[in-house]
């Protein structure tokens, strides 16, 4: 499975706000973008989509930045990806032929498992998870 660099810097740009704005301070977009080399242009336009549906809320000045809205555990995968790529979370399969319909509910089932999966999952597991640096000697 491939998902996009949108989603992608979503994800680990909302990781980052869970780890470094904890307690409520706001962290600024030259800081996040740095921190997960993301383009500050692009950034922005993501930011922007996340603040839009509730995920993270910004204040503008020299003082601004921005934060989660809720903690990370409240945050499921399910949000991140309907707000980031809402599309991606539908299966198009057409039911023509012989085993068209067959092939359809079978990936109806699969489908609808993974939207499980992703409500089941909160960004929390992005900041905790085993996904610590490894250093080969």
């Amino acid at each position: 499975m491939k998902i996009s660099r949108k989603l992608e810097y979503a994800c680990r740009v909302l990781a980052q706000l869970g780890q470094q704005g904890q307690g409520g301070s706001l962290v600024h977009i030259d800081r996040l973008a740095e921190a997960e080399h993301i383009p500050s242009n692009y950034l922005v336009q993501i930011l922007n989509g996340l603040r839009v549906k509730g995920l993270i809320v910004s204040k503008r000045g020299r003082q601004g930045g921005y934060a989660l809205a809720k903690s990370p555990d409240q945050i499921t995968l399910f949000a991140i990806v309907e707000a980031i790529e809402s599309e991606s979370l539908k299966v198009s399969c057409g039911r023509e032929g012989d085993s068209g319909a067959r092939v359809a509910e079978v990936w109806d089932t699969l489908s609808g498992r993974w939207i499980e999966s992703l409500k089941e999952r909160t960004l929390e597991s992005f900041i905790s998870g085993s996904g610590s640096k490894m250093y080969y000697i």
